[in-house]
């Protein structure tokens, strides 16, 4: 009964454009834009139904709350008395990518036989880095199944881990054994690491190996390219996304393809590397599009899928690279576009919205599994009680704050999870 659960992060009602992210090139563009709180939790709600309608099994985590009262204060202020831009890294809705959430190894891999979940301490960017203690809350939560379920604490700074963004799998079969891929860009030192952070540290990925127990003859640690990184992909899957036995990935992406390339071939021989060349689509292109950033998922037929943003196909050196892959029986043989523009304006994509665990659903909590009549439910709610609009000055004003509580207080109710909104970590 194992099978991949994509786990959506529901945006929440607090969503902006305020710009927090350096090295995001989306959230940088898009600084002072007005969102649109309410149209995007709907376009992610619609891609979660859309992905269970094709038969994939789908969950979602909630909003965090927001403003985090708590976290100011450990700074010794208020919601109403801090500076703004440190109320806006208070009000942040980036706990909806939840491909940060964590770092997850089925249990095939786990030398204890389990599920082994470890939540990213995401410590490079401050709106982030107050994140993990509500995720661990929601993870111990959805996987309190300690038979089948491991789920671990942050690494400790200063080793910046930011999950499942920087860690790909591939395997024959989602419940087979399979190959785990770190993929770092920080090796420690004191070396140059170009003009924006290198987010992933080798120490946290080597950390996380060993504490999910994983073989090292299974288990590889590359480096991301430093000119990926210059040219925006804050994390790996901005420019590489594996899935089963296909990596799909950018001619750029790692600092020695070469040697990862081979190490794939020698731990898993029936690999398929998908690699597409700049000469044919350009890193400036393939990140504006999140042409990697899409979900490459196994239908119920056995044939592989990208679930792609609308900017992919908008983008014509992206969309004839994919035309030209699927008409040539590429080992991608579908493509779904779908209009995700308001969490894509904030530099994330279809795969940044999702965390990937492999499981039988039956061992979930129900509260976190997505069917279509919930799907309605949410929907319904998010109609009544997000913000429609959010401009940047609005994250000063006191009432939009209450909406904001209110409306994800009304979303723990609605679903059973009052505790989340009680017992606040």
């Amino acid at each position: 009964m194992l099978t991949e659960i994509n786990f959506d992060g529901i945006v929440g009602p607090s969503h902006n454009y305020a710009g927090l992210s350096l090295g995001n090139l989306a959230s940088a563009r898009n600084f002072g834009r007005a969102s649109a709180p309410r149209a995007a939790a709907l376009q992610g709600l619609a891609k979660m139904r859309a992905n269970l309608e094709r038969g994939l099994a789908q969950g979602f985590f909630l909003p965090q709350h927001r403003p985090n009262a708590d976290w100011l204060a450990q700074l010794g202020t208020t919601v109403a008395q801090a500076a703004p831009s440190l109320r806006a890294n208070a009000m942040s809705a980036s706990s909806m990518w939840a491909a940060n959430a964590a770092t997850v190894s089925p249990a095939a891999d786990c030398e204890d036989g389990r599920c082994h979940l470890t939540v990213a301490n995401l410590m490079t960017m401050p709106h982030r880095s107050h994140e993990w203690a509500e995720t661990l809350a929601q993870l111990q939560l959805a996987f309190a199944d300690a038979a089948r379920f491991a789920v671990h604490a942050p690494v400790p700074p200063p080793f910046g881990d930011e999950g499942a963004a920087n860690h790909m799998r591939l395997c024959a079969r989602h419940d087979a054994p399979g190959v785990e891929v770190f993929v770092y860009g920080n090796a420690g030192g004191a070396e140059a690491l170009g003009p924006f952070p290198a987010r992933q540290h080798r120490a946290a990925s080597e950390a996380i190996a060993r504490i999910h127990g994983l073989d090292p003859a299974r288990t590889i640690f590359a480096r991301q390219s430093a000119e990926a990184i210059a040219a925006g992909a804050f994390h790996n899957d901005v420019v590489a996304v594996a899935n089963e036995r296909v990596l799909f990935a950018h001619e750029l992406a790692f600092a020695d393809k070469q040697g990862l390339y081979a190490s794939l071939r020698d731990a898993l021989p029936e690999v398929e590397i998908v690699e597409v060349p700049a000469s044919a689509v350009s890193l400036e292109d393939a990140i504006r599009s999140y042409l990697f950033n899409a979900q490459l998922v196994t239908l119920p037929s056995g044939e592989a899928a990208l679930v792609l943003p609308a900017e992919a196909r908008e983008t014509p050196s992206v969309w004839r690279w994919l035309e030209a892959h699927v008409a040539g029986n590429g080992p991608i043989r579908h493509l779904f576009v779908h209009d995700l523009r308001e969490s894509m304006a904030n530099g994330g994509g279809p795969a940044c919205l999702r965390l990937r665990v492999v499981a039988d659903p039956a061992t979930v909590d129900p509260r976190f599994i997505a069917t279509p009549a919930l799907l309605d439910r949410i929907e319904t709610l998010v109609a009544q009680w997000w913000p429609e609009r959010i401009a940047v000055e609005d994250l000063n004003n006191p009432a939009l704050w209450e909406r904001c509580l209110a409306a994800r207080s009304a979303l723990c109710g609605e679903l059973g999870l009052e505790k989340l909104d009680r017992d606040r970590p």
